[in-house]
This record gives C-alpha cells, structure tokens and sequence, in this order.
C-alpha cells in the first residue's frame, strides 16, 4: 500500500484508528455532501487554467471528459476509494491519473491547493441545501399565516408570566410569531452573503505565482465574488457560525411557538387540538392524545444551539489560517444543523396545519378568568376622571373579592365596585352594570385596539398583509440568488462542453 499511494515525505501509512476515526468518517461525509461540488470545482479551475495558458488545451480537455464520466457516475463514485490516500480528493485524483496517466492527470491540481479546494468545496455543498432550509422555512411561514387568517375572530386572554393578562386574537398572536419570524429569516438570507463568496484561488494561503483568473471561476461556480485575501480564504468558516447562529435563534422562536401551542393543547385550556397526524396515545391510557411532535420539535432547537456552540468553541483559539481544527472540525455539525432546521421547519408546517382552534373554549375562558379588568379600570378612569392608579387600586380588591367568593371576571357589577371604590376614596362609580358589562367584553376589548400593533382585525389584517408582503419579498430574493447559482451551473457545463467538443 505504500508504494502504491504516495503520501508526499511521509512514508508510512496511517494508523489504522486514524483511519477509523478521522480519514473514513471525513471521506464519508465528502461522498455523502460534496462529491458532486470536488467536480465543479475541478472543471472550473482547469478551464480557468487552459483559458489563461498554464495548461494545453490537450491536456485539459482530457482531464475534463474524466471529470465528465465522474459526474456521470452521480451522486456516489463507482470506483473503490481507498481511507489510506487520506481524504476523498487524493481519491478523486489518483482515479483521474488511472485514467490519463500522472503526466496530464498530474496537472489538474496546478495553481491550487486542497486548503482552498475544501473551502469551496465546502461553500458548494452548504448552498444546495442553504436554499432547501430557506425554502422549508417559507412554507412554515406561510402556513402560519394562513392559520392566522383563519381566526381573526378568535379571542382569547394573551398571556404573561403564563398568567392571564388581556384579551387578544389567536390572529395576533401568530402575527408575534410571524413578525419573529421575518426577522429571523432576514438573518439566515443575511448569511448567504458571506456563505456565496469564492475562495478558489487562495491556495495553501499564501496565493499563487501562476497568473490565475480568479473571478472567472467564481463566476462559473455562481459566487458573487472572490474573496478578496488568500489567508481569509483557508482560515474563514464564518459562513458555518453564521448560519448556525441564524438557525439559532430561528429555532428558539420555532421552540417557544410550539411551547405556547403545546400548554394551550392540555385540557386544562382547551384552546388547540393537534390532528391526530400529530399525536400518538399512551400504551395504557387510552383517554391521551400526546402532542408527540410539537415535544421532539422543542428539542431539536437544543441540538441546533448545540451545534452552533461546538462550532464557535472549535475555532475560538485556533490561528488565523488553515488547520484540521477549522476545515476538519469547525464545520462538523452544520449538516446535521441544517437538517434538523429541516425537520423543524417541516414539522411545523404539518402542526400549523393540522391544529384546530376552539374558538368557544377560548372566548369563554376570557370572560372569566380576569384578562378584562385592565379594561375595566380604564373605563374607571374615563367615567370617574380618576387617576390610573386609583382605578388600579379599586380593581385589585375587586379581583380579590370575586376570587375569594369564587365567581367569575363576567360577574363583577356596580354592586361590588361600589362599596371598594367607596371604601377606597369615599365615593361611588358613575358606571352603570351596563357599562361594566361592555369594560369586560374580551370581544370588544380586542377589537377596540386600532392602533399599530393592536389586536383589532383591521390592524391584525395590516400586519398580516405586511407578513405575507414580507414573506413575498423574501421567497423573490431566494428565487433570484437560485436561479444565479442555476445559470452559472449551466454557463459551465456549457462552456466544458464546448472546450472538449
């Protein structure tokens, strides 16, 4: 074996756990994620070398048809790949040097170093499926927004310190999540622009004496550009940190969302029902119906901040250049990041669209569980022209009197605010039970907040044609940066086939 495979001045094989923990396990993931990408990149770069005359036209069309019949052999090569060549591009390249012999296979590799082929084989890879998670993710937006459009007229109490506090719409609510939501996408489309920049070229980091064409290989692999220094490109996997941070904190709102849905799916609030796609029942207890995938979606938002972490971790005391650290480990979890972003985003959509919502439950909840009387002590404060604090005041013993006599928000009357208001500051409510009545109507307090930001359908209905507005927007910019990537693939199959016509 160790005559056969050439290992540079070093002369002995690697260890066998070497090979086990380390060589095989990145040689897996390179077949499984970037197979396809090590060819791209090699086409681009020998037409960029045979464009600017560092190899014969002979010489590169013969390593481009053997790239070609790579290509063909599609997502996985047919070939035997050998763990003691060290990783899958050595690999790649002894298959090309059986096939055109070390004198033209030998010359692929000009100009270029693994360092900055891994880079960009790297960047490739993240971006196929970079626009998958974007696209997921839109899906779950809107499917969120059509829920949210569906029950504009579903009042219930919002919630804080999961205690009841004032009456809203189940559509306000999910346009929270969806403003959340546009924001995190805006950071995850923030990402590509440091994820789409070339970094062939830079060589092992300190550049190339060959007179290279830099700008023409990003163009044919769909960069935006090159990246601008030769260190910066081995060193750099912020792309990696970038993303996973984005995934982040999209993933936390992910998580919280299916919190809130998860608690208002217990009986105990009634307010949701999962479809039964979503739930599973218990081996012995046949009343459950178990939000089984609102719970595994909760956690996953735990693996992504794991992986975002260990990512940051790894680099944090590592040089500013290229080391095993940062190509070999950095990245080892952002596939798996983007795949459970994947599944989250997936999952979601399928719980959004399944969900029923109790509207009767909820309005009748808020009738009586006290999310009313804020209302009640600002209509205090107009019919009486007291200050704010005093209708506060007045209220809290309210709510202390009709808990201790155990009734309900929907049952306060002038015949119990009277004798606290008297007893607090020597006189009685202008109100009558009439008015207390309308102070308390959830329906009518959700309704009653036109401005921005309020609960009123008419300000929900803005603020969800501002989500979908968004969301447009958004799904446009994807299309545009896809449909780059997609030409540039185009431009180069192109342009290598009509090199070796």
């Amino acid at each position: 074996m160790a005559e056969k495979i050439h290992r540079g001045k070093i002369k002995g094989a690697p260890d066998p756990l070497v090979v086990k923990y380390l060589i095989e396990p990145g040689i897996r993931n390179d077949i499984k994620y970037r197979f396809q990408a090590f060819l791209d990149c090699n086409k681009a770069h020998v037409l960029m070398l045979a464009k600017q005359g560092i190899v014969q036209k002979e010489v590169a069309q013969a390593i481009l048809k053997c790239n070609v019949d790579m290509a063909l052999m599609g997502e996985t090569p047919t070939f035997t790949i050998e763990p003691d060549r060290e990783d899958f591009y050595f690999n790649l390249e002894a298959y090309l040097i059986e096939q055109v012999g070390i004198e033209i296979g030998g010359q692929q590799h000009t100009a270029r170093s693994r360092n900055d082929l891994y880079a960009t084989c790297a960047r490739l890879s993240v971006r196929q499926i970079y626009f998958d998670i974007c696209h997921s993710y839109n899906r779950m937006r809107q499917a969120i927004i059509e829920m949210a459009k569906a029950n504009q007229d579903a009042v219930f109490a919002g919630y804080t310190h999961m205690q009841p506090s004032e009456p809203i719409t189940f559509a306000h609510y999910c346009s929270a999540i969806l403003n959340a939501m546009d924001r995190d996408y805006r950071r995850l489309a923030n990402a590509y622009e440091g994820l789409n920049i070339c970094p062939l070229g830079g060589g092992s980091m300190g550049s190339t004496t060959w007179a290279i064409d830099r700008q023409y290989t990003s163009d044919l692999l769909g960069f935006d550009k090159p990246m601008d220094n030769s260190i910066d490109c081995v060193a750099s996997r912020d792309f990696a940190t970038d993303i996973l941070a984005a995934l982040s904190i999209s993933a936390n709102t992910i998580s919280r969302f299916c919190q809130d849905l998860y608690v208002w799916s217990t009986p105990e609030y009634g307010y949701i029902e999962v479809s039964d796609s979503c739930a599973v029942c218990s081996s012995i207890m046949p009343q459950k119906k178990n939000p089984w995938v609102l719970e595994r979606i909760k956690a996953k938002a735990a693996h992504i901040e794991g992986f975002f972490i260990s990512a940051l971790n790894v680099m944090k005391s590592t040089i500013y250049s290229h080391s095993e650290e940062v190509c070999g480990e950095a990245a080892t979890y952002l596939f798996p990041g983007l795949e459970e972003m994947k599944k989250m985003c997936e999952l979601m959509e399928i719980s959004v669209k399944g969900i029923s919502v109790k509207k009767e439950r909820m309005l009748t909840m808020a009738q009586g569980n006290f999310c009313t009387v804020t209302e009640l002590a600002n209509d205090l404060v107009r019919h009486d022209q007291i200050s704010f604090r005093m209708a506060h005041d007045i209220v809290a013993e309210v709510v202390a009197y009709m808990i201790e006599h155990n009734k309900k928000a929907n049952e306060i009357g002038t015949e119990v605010v009277n004798p606290i208001f008297m007893n607090l500051f020597g006189r009685a409510t202008t109100m009558t039970d009439e008015d207390v009545r309308n102070a308390l109507d959830p329906v009518k307090i959700a309704y009653a907040k036109k401005c921005v930001g309020g609960t009123a359908p008419e300000e929900v209905s803005r603020q969800l044609r501002l989500s979908q507005r968004h969301l447009d927007q958004d799904k446009e910019e994807l299309s545009e940066r896809e449909n780059k990537v997609l030409e540039a693939k185009k431009k180069l199959e192109k342009t290598l086939q009509t090199f070796i016509a």
